[in-house]
């Protein structure tokens, strides 16, 4: 079992920056593709950023290839989402998530935190 638990999330005008973290406790990260997903009220939760932990290119979704950067520590056995250049329509809340593949669809998916809010004013 995988408790994931993210932190960073706040308030941040149009143009800022925000770092978001995601902890694994009860086990490593180690053998799983980690995802850092967004949700609005009313839509669908997506897909932003993805790593392999052990290896691999990172892989992101087309609205966030160039703001956002995804990055792994292995001595905290923590994932990291850097957002640059946020956006209003970045406004989300943010849940980081594990599973076996690598997959930008939920379904994907067997861990997920409970999630952070990122508001951004324009």
């Amino acid at each position: 079992q995988v408790q994931l638990v993210e932190s960073g999330g706040g308030s941040v005008q149009a143009g800022g920056s925000l770092r978001l973290s995601c902890t694994a406790s009860g086990r490593t990260f180690f053998g799983y593709f980690v995802g850092w997903f967004r949700q609005v009220p009313g839509k669908e939760r997506e897909f932003a950023a993805g790593i392999r932990w052990s290896a691999g290119s990172p892989i992101y979704q087309d609205s966030v290839k160039g703001r956002f950067t995804i990055s792994r520590d292995s001595a905290k056995n923590t994932v990291y989402l850097q957002m640059n250049s946020l956006k209003a329509e970045d406004t989300a809340v943010y849940y980081c998530a594990a599973g076996l593949r690598t997959t930008m669809s939920v379904d994907g998916y067997n861990y997920w935190g409970q999630g952070t809010q990122v508001t951004v004013s324009s």
